[in-house]
């Protein structure tokens, strides 16, 4: 009878509201309890009772409440759910429809559930996946409106079942909010028309024996090249880019599909095209013989490797003369010989000028800007029904590097003449060393004041670049994995900053317009700049933060698919004793994450499998090391060999220990004394 006494209830509400309050994040354990983390020094226990009110990664104000000593949290309002829109698997209770949402903190976590108008909860099976809404949560929050006190899911789409073995694609895509079919193309019957400017004239260069190079089944092709050698050694060079910029103008619908999806999303086995296929894979695609409108550029690049004042830009129709692929190219630029393919004569001369302009920039770049270490890249074979058949590394060979060495001055080519013109565009940036990381990167590398790198002098370009380059030289891969992490991210900006990271004064890509809806603006603003007109479309910031969002999305698409399959891959793999080497890219308190260099496969190496007693190890990622009995044992960049010990399909992560063992303090002792 007290239960319902509202004297009591007020004296309750009384009584809370005198006691100090937390605003933290719930982390739950394995067993019932869990704890407020209000800072990462601070936080308190939340009995099981509590818990049942909040979900794994809830923001909430809780009560602290204070008992013989102990404090305790009772978490009373809800300041930003855990889950909003997720993805769960369907599990059926008592006959009733639940949900478990797909993360590794929540998989014993259970949700009453319900499916929204639209969906057939009859269709919906055991283990089947679904984007989910929590509808209803028990804390109440200041825009609540509902006074449940239980958590209501409710189920919007299914996305497909639970044994189908495309779900790492569909689920990934879902999770990310990303489409997983190409954009609606034109009627049957239509045809696509040219809407470009009429008084943009295009040169004729159908004669120009173009050729493209780029993979056995690509299908968008979108770059032609050709080079001619100079009587006194240089190169004039003429990149041809696919132009759907000619069929699709800005305020279209196409277009708004375009800038919605940002970039092609490139999946393991698959992609998800920008642009309808009848415009990627075919009217633009620069195919062998046939005649396609592109946008051009010409440059001088000397024999020295510096790229001319002389740049000019200019709409043509082209014909590519040589459809060419990557492999080929390279076994006949490294033996002189392919098996294959041979070249005529006029595609010969045409692919060994290409070859040797590419090698004289390349030199130019290692020495005057930043090179990249060369590292594969890891490439899913996938059969017929979706099952990993085998994982590639590709290393990028020379015809590779050539077709790289021509887009990257074509992009520095664009970027001097957008910000020359118009001081605005879509420009790759990278600001360099993050400011406040600067006096750390000093003490790091030059703590004894011997080397010319200071403070003020990394924080220029010609600084930056003149440290990568000396790290370059330097066996000295831990050094340069610390160094990494004080690195700003690359950004796509619509002002003309340099590209630190390239060691680039200035790159704005524009040679993929099939592929980056940023490259699509550029080649509007470059065909304005022909025109000597005003450009018809000029970025703002909020595209460059668009863009940025699209590219971190598709890059966690991408990762997340990977990591399902390399579970599925080497599900068997620990009883099998397979051994692997493995390069330590993270380093964080728990433990170490570690890449595969056999297929590119990310591990984490728990402490505890490194010595089981964890007061004799230590993990900093600060200093990116790990320590037994203080004395370093591994540290970023470090290559050790490992075995797999446990690869959970449910979570898609990898377990492995180091092969190498550490001798007992106790052993050691007694080593010394003999």
């Amino acid at each position: 009878m007290f239960s319902d006494n509202p004297l009591l209830a007020q004296l309750k509400q009384q009584m809370k509201e005198t006691l100090p309050k937390k605003e933290g994040t719930v982390k739950a354990t394995d067993k019932s309890f869990g704890f407020l983390e209000v800072d990462s020094k601070t936080s308190y226990f939340i009995p099981p009772a509590f818990m049942k009110k909040c979900i794994h990664g809830d923001k909430v104000i809780a009560i602290i409440r204070s008992e013989n000593d102990k404090e305790s949290a009772e978490p009373d309002e809800l300041v930003e759910p855990a889950l909003t829109r997720f993805i769960a698997r369907v599990k059926k209770f008592k006959g009733r429809l639940n949900v478990v949402p797909d993360h590794p903190q929540l998989k014993k976590l259970s949700l009453k559930a319900k499916a929204r108008k639209g969906v057939n909860p009859e269709t919906l099976n055991e283990g089947d996946w679904v984007i989910a809404h929590l509808v209803e949560h028990p804390l109440k929050s200041n825009d609540s409106t509902t006074n449940s006190d239980q958590f209501l899911v409710e189920i919007s789409e299914k996305i497909t079942d639970s044994d189908d073995k495309i779900a790492p694609w569909w689920v990934t895509l879902a999770q990310n909010d990303l489409p997983n079919s190409e954009p609606k193309g034109l009627d049957s019957g239509e045809e696509w028309q040219l809407k470009d400017d009429k008084s943009l004239q295009r040169v004729d260069m159908t004669t120009t024996p173009f050729v493209t190079i780029d993979g056995a089944s690509t299908k968008d092709m979108d770059d032609a090249l050709y080079a001619e050698e100079t009587d006194n050694g240089d190169f004039t060079l003429t990149i041809a880019i696919a132009d759907p910029t000619a069929y699709i103008t800005p305020d279209s619908e196409m277009d708004n599909v375009a800038r919605k999806r940002g970039f092609t999303i490139y999946l393991p086995g698959r992609n998800i095209p920008m642009l309808p296929r009848d415009l990627a894979d075919d009217l633009c695609s620069l195919k062998q013989d046939e005649l396609r409108v592109a946008l051009c550029c010409q440059v001088t690049v000397s024999k020295d490797g510096e790229i001319g004042d002389d740049i000019q830009f200019f709409a043509a129709n082209i014909q590519s003369h040589a459809r060419l692929v990557y492999d080929h190219v390279s076994d006949w630029l490294e033996t002189g010989n392919s098996s294959d393919w041979q070249p005529d004569d006029t595609i010969a001369k045409v692919v060994s000028t290409l070859h040797k302009f590419a090698q004289t920039r390349s030199q130019w770049r290692v020495n005057n800007a930043v090179v990249f270490p060369d590292r594969p890249d890891y490439r899913f074979e996938l059969s017929e029904d979706n099952d990993v058949v085998a994982i590639h590394a590709d290393i990028r060979r020379t015809a590779n590097k050539l077709v790289e060495e021509s887009m990257i001055t074509a992009n520095i080519c664009a970027g001097r003449e957008l910000k020359a013109k118009f001081n605005s565009g879509i420009f790759n940036t990278h600001s360099g060393f993050k400011e406040d990381k600067l006096k750390d990167v000093i003490e790091l590398v030059n703590p004894d004041g011997d080397l010319p790198f200071t403070v003020e002098s990394i924080a220029t370009l010609e600084g930056f670049s003149a440290l990568r380059r000396w790290l370059a030289q330097q066996d000295a891969r831990y050094l340069d994995s610390r160094i990494r992490k004080y690195q700003a991210y690359s950004e796509i900006n619509h002002m003309p900053d340099p590209h630190y990271a390239m060691g680039l004064e200035i790159y704005a890509t524009w040679t993929s317009p099939i592929r980056k809806y940023g490259d699509m603006i550029n080649h509007r603003m470059l065909k304005a700049l022909i025109l000597d007109q005003t450009p018809v479309q000029v970025p703002d910031e909020s595209i460059g933060e668009e863009l940025s969002l699209c590219r971190r999305y598709h890059g966690m698409a991408e990762r997340n698919v990977g990591d399902w399959l390399y579970a599925r891959t080497l599900f068997n793999k620990p009883e099998n004793g397979s051994l692997y080497q493995a390069e330590i890219f993270d380093i964080n308190r728990a433990g170490a994450r570690a890449r595969l260099l056999e297929n590119g496969a990310a591990v984490f190496i728990p402490c505890s499998q490194i010595v089981d007693n964890k007061e004799r190890i230590s993990a900093s990622r600060e200093l990116g090391t790990i320590e037994v009995d203080k004395v370093v044992a591994f540290k970023l960049g470090d290559i050790l060999e490992v075995a797999l010990i446990n690869v959970s399909l449910e979570n898609r992560n990898i377990i492995a220990k180091p092969t190498q063992s550490f001798v007992p303090l106790e052993d050691k002792s007694a080593l010394i004394s003999q």
